[in-house]
């Protein structure tokens, strides 16, 4: 099996209304779909940009109201998903649920559907600054092309939550991201690398790139899209089958074979996910972890 998938280096400037926010979106798509993409992965907190409408009095919009925006949000990406024939990862956006806000990735299915896996680990900004609050649970997502899991920016940083969505039959592992320096994105991304050798997956990752002056930490972005790959044989030797231009609007494109996964964890140089001391550890694919 396999599947083509694009991934976005979404710029980030002030904008005047949604109606902007939807026409930068759907010229990715149309890109993306110029390629012939199945899958396409926006970054995280790239509907941030909606603040910087500002409101109908000159005011500066705050994280509070991004949920808002959120019924628009979900219109604007069925639509899209519906008349490209694409999934798309459409980053993360912000949601009010229970009275809290939830940092929540969702995928747009080609049907109409749509998928959610709000964050799990939580950044200190997020907490002190935003007031976010972390996802529950971790869910993967069944598409006609295989098992996929969306796990964002932070969460990548944590081996146990990967092992987990593998455990569940993940093969690709979608990070949106959202860095503002080069400190965090080399972690982010040098985690997704150390994810995909860990658990013998792919790992498509990508970020926000240009900046919001009006929207309180989202003023300095420094991001890439990268497709990551074990490092064994069948793959290139650095684990890099595709990457961006660092902070150039962009966006990439690779076909994963998920055939050369099942061939590396049987026969590959290193089993990394068949020989995991599951007798000194937790096993996960025999703990309870379905939901």
């Amino acid at each position: 099996m396999k599947m083509r998938v694009s991934s976005v280096q979404y710029h980030l400037h002030t904008i005047r209304s949604f109606e902007d926010f939807a026409t930068q979106c759907e010229h990715y798509i149309k890109t993306a779909q110029e390629f012939g993409t199945e899958f396409v992965l926006f970054p995280e907190f790239f509907t941030t940009q909606l603040l910087s409408i500002g409101s109908e009095q000159g005011t500066s919009l705050t994280i509070n109201e991004l949920p808002g925006f959120t019924e628009q949000y979900r219109n604007l990406f069925t639509r899209l998903a519906v008349e490209s024939g694409m999934h798309i990862i459409a980053g993360t956006h912000v949601i009010h649920r229970d009275g809290k806000l939830y940092n929540v990735a969702h995928l747009f299915y080609p049907d109409g559907r749509i998928g959610e896996q709000a964050k799990l680990h939580i950044t200190p900004t997020e907490v002190h600054e935003w007031n976010m609050s972390p996802g529950e649970d971790l869910h993967v997502f069944d598409t006609d092309k295989g098992r996929i899991a969306i796990l964002t920016c932070y969460d990548i940083e944590f081996p146990e939550i990967v092992r987990m969505a593998k455990a569940k039959g993940a093969d690709v592992i979608f990070c949106p991201s959202c860095t503002d320096d080069r400190h965090g994105f080399h972690r982010v991304r040098y985690t997704s690398h150390a994810r995909a050798i860990e658990n013998q997956v792919y790992v498509v990752v990508t970020g926000t790139i240009g900046s919001l002056p009006t929207v309180d930490f989202m003023r300095a972005n420094f991001g890439q899209a990268a497709v990551i790959t074990p490092n064994d044989i069948p793959f290139p030797p650095k684990g890099i089958m595709a990457e961006g231009e660092l902070n150039d609007d962009m966006i990439i494109t690779a076909d994963l074979d998920l055939s050369l996964l099942y061939e590396v964890r049987e026969r590959g140089s290193v089993t990394t996910w068949r020989d995991r001391r599951v007798d000194l550890y937790t096993d996960w694919e025999k703990e309870n972890i379905d939901g």
